[in-house]
């Protein structure tokens, strides 16, 4: 007897409308902007929640979001970062966006996980 897997849809995420979400929020957010300490907690939580939300209102059904935002002052300085995560490799996603002033750099990161 065979077992066969449950028939599942293939993923509807679309990464270039993510990029494009996630780009436009960061200039919006912090084109001009000035780095300052004491803004940064502010920001990375209004620019995660805004492209959290605006990614549920997309038409890219049984995905849940995990947003991650981090702003530096930039200085010339390098700086790594990285993620790991146990997923399916078919069907979930992530899309990352960078955003650089003068006196700012920021890295957003947007996780699709789908779920059935």
């Amino acid at each position: 007897m065979e077992v066969s897997e449950p028939n599942r849809t293939i993923s509807n995420f679309r990464q270039t409308k993510v990029k494009n979400i996630m780009e436009e929020v960061l200039r919006e957010k912090l084109t001009g902007a000035t780095y300052h300490p004491d803004n940064t907690s502010q920001w990375t939580r209004e620019i995660a929640d805004e492209i959290k939300q605006s990614l549920k209102l997309q038409d890219m059904d049984r995905y849940k979001y995990v947003v991650q935002v981090m702003i530096g002052e930039q200085r010339g300085e390098g700086v790594s970062m990285s993620a790991r995560c146990f997923w399916d490799h078919k069907r979930d996603h992530y899309v990352q966006k960078t955003f650089q002033n003068e006196t700012i750099f920021c890295v957003a990161v947007a996780f699709a996980a789908y779920y059935y």
